[in-house]
């Protein structure tokens, strides 16, 4: 006899390299310049995917502001090809958030929204971010706020993920039960290992794999998300 499987009733998001693209390999290049460093923006950009992939789930006393700019020691250090040290790395991410920076909507978020909306599920982003203003602020700067019904920024929450305790107050103030829940993000370890450990369903948005993972279960596109949805709804 099979088992069956409630309904998902609420897709959640990661907001950056999931929703939109804040990457911007140029202009940060261009703004090393201002602490002395010459980078190409190619290696910017190998090295900013090599070191998100390296930091993702690594277990670390750092809090929140202490990581990013040990993330960015480490990019700036690969794309220099000399160690940076933290001062300098600190003073470059305050550069870095004085500019303006452009935010682009990744090609398949509005078509898989659509889909999702369509078929009556409530819609959310689970971000580790500033705070719930600046997420919002980002999603109508895209065009896309008035999709979400619920929008959680852990500086706002002063809990991050991969703690499980962000995805359980999603859920709660999506009014939905984790297992209703469906997560996706651009992180195999801090977006879908831990949703899934908060009892969300969950699918690792890697847009430069190969789609054939399934620890965590692996998505090349968000078009994919609207399937991936309806098979975690299948019996077991």
């Amino acid at each position: 006899m099979t088992a069956s499987r409630p309904r998902i009733r609420a897709v959640l998001f990661d907001l950056g390299g999931t929703l939109v693209d804040e990457r911007d390999f140029a202009g940060w290049a261009d703004l090393a310049r201002r602490v002395y460093l010459d980078l190409d923006p190619d290696s910017v950009g190998h090295h900013y995917a090599e070191v998100e992939r390296a930091m993702d789930g690594e277990s670390s006393p750092l809090d929140r502001e202490e990581r990013i700019v040990e993330f960015w020691r480490r990019v700036l250090s690969g794309a220099a090809g000399r160690e940076v040290d933290a001062r300098t790395a600190a003073k470059f991410c305050g550069i870095v958030r004085e500019q303006e920076r452009p935010v682009h909507l990744f090609s398949d978020v509005r078509r898989c929204l659509d889909q999702l909306r369509g078929e009556k599920r409530a819609l959310g982003v689970v971000s580790n971010s500033t705070s719930e203003a600046s997420v919002r602020r980002i999603l109508d700067r895209v065009g896309i706020l008035d999709y979400f019904a619920t929008v959680v920024s852990s500086g706002t929450e002063g809990v991050a993920k991969p703690d499980p305790e962000i995805f359980r107050r999603a859920t709660h103030r999506v009014r939905v039960a984790p297992a209703e829940a469906f997560y996706v993000g651009n992180l195999a370890v801090t977006d879908a290992r831990a949703a899934a450990a908060a009892g969300l369903h969950a699918a690792w948005l890697n847009r430069d794999g190969f789609g054939l993972g399934d620890d965590p279960p692996e998505i090349m596109s968000l078009l994919e998300v609207p399937l991936a949805v309806r098979r975690a709804e299948r019996p077991a």
